[in-house]
């Protein structure tokens, strides 16, 4: 297999004629704790299109929820804090920029779904109060005018009886519905970019399907852009137009959605895609998994991090491999470790 030119120089020239929202370079966040520096997020560079969906995978503890929090500025300090890199979104640097005006662009042009509602919602405001907040401070709507945008969202979002249901509280709700009134707050000042971490991890597969056809169909009719942040290879196929596989705090891979799944090149990758089941798989095929653990972000192995776990599967020394990414095939790009790549 040949590789091509690095990927800063060729990300600069990409040819895409949609306008880039959000530019991360080389991101790279680390949570100073007693034990010792955790890089989390070590060196991470994408784009993100507009009205573009953008699906994030890997195992956990790989740094895609930190790669996220970081994007919204909202990772802990201390322990946590951004060391390097710049997040631009709509010609703005995010990292660089004060809180005031973090303030006016979280929740407003990027808005964020976390992973579990119940946690996120405020469990003693009612649901209207609650959307009803947000409106007030980035778009200015007070009294029946914040009222009826709130229930146009719970409308919007498929909530019957929206307006009754404005005088709830998050316990009076399901699952579902409590992740349906975060996607509501998500979309209350119509973002241009929405980040769902692990969306539907607390749901039953019926109501997860619901809830990323919801979603995916806002973002179309909105133009909104949308990062999926998830571990299950699924979601992505059906969903993301992208998708960028990460391991150990580094983007290990990424390419369409479509070169992704038909032709995986990094080892991690196609170890990932071994282990989901297939219908067209043959009765009685044992799923593969990746033996060993992920590596201590406190002290990564040098070279590819994967080498641990690549030498369980063949004989091959990753260890004095770079992680720089090469471009294998139009808009695919692979960490350059010799071992792990496929033949």
């Amino acid at each position: 297999m040949t590789t091509k030119k690095s990927k800063s120089k060729s990300k600069e020239t990409t040819t895409r004629k949609d306008k880039v929202l959000l530019e991360v370079k080389n991101l790279t966040t680390h949570f100073f704790t007693q034990d010792g520096v955790v890089k989390a997020v070590d060196g991470i560079t994408y784009n993100v299109h507009e009205g573009e969906v953008v699906g994030i995978v890997g195992e956990s503890g790989c740094g895609k929820s930190v790669g996220a929090m970081s994007v919204m500025k909202i990772i802990p300090n201390p322990p946590g804090r951004i060391v390097d890199g710049s997040v631009t979104f709509e010609g703005e640097d995010l990292v660089s920029m004060n809180e005031a005006r973090m303030r006016e662009i979280r929740g407003n042009r990027i808005a964020m779904v976390f992973q579990e509602p119940m946690t996120s919602l405020n469990p003693v405001l009612t649901i209207g109060r609650q959307l009803t907040e947000t409106l007030e401070l980035h778009q200015g709507l007070k009294g029946e005018a914040g009222l009826d945008k709130a229930e146009e969202l719970l409308d919007r979002v498929g909530i019957p009886e929206a307006r009754q249901r404005l005088k709830d509280y998050p316990h009076q709700f399901s699952g579902g519905m409590r992740q349906r009134v975060m996607i509501a707050i998500a979309l209350s000042c119509d973002p241009k970019l929405i980040i769902a971490d692990e969306p539907t991890t607390a749901l039953d597969v019926t109501i997860q399907a619901q809830i990323l056809e919801l979603m995916q169909g806002l973002a179309k009719d909105f133009g909104t852009a949308l990062v999926i942040i998830t571990h299950n290879l699924g979601v992505v196929a059906r969903y993301a137009d992208r998708v960028l596989v990460m391991y150990a705090g580094k983007i290990i891979e990424e390419g369409t959605a479509e070169e992704i799944f038909h032709n995986p090149t990094h080892a991690y990758t196609r170890g990932l895609l071994a282990s989901v089941p297939r219908l067209d798989a043959e009765e009685h095929v044992r799923l593969q998994t990746i033996e060993g653990l992920p590596p201590d972000l406190i002290a990564p192995p040098p070279g590819c991090a994967f080498s641990p776990r690549r030498a369980m599967m063949g004989d091959y020394d990753c260890s004095k491999a770079t992680t720089d990414l090469v471009e294998v095939s139009p808009e695919h790009w692979v960490a350059n470790c010799p071992g792990c790549i496929e033949k």
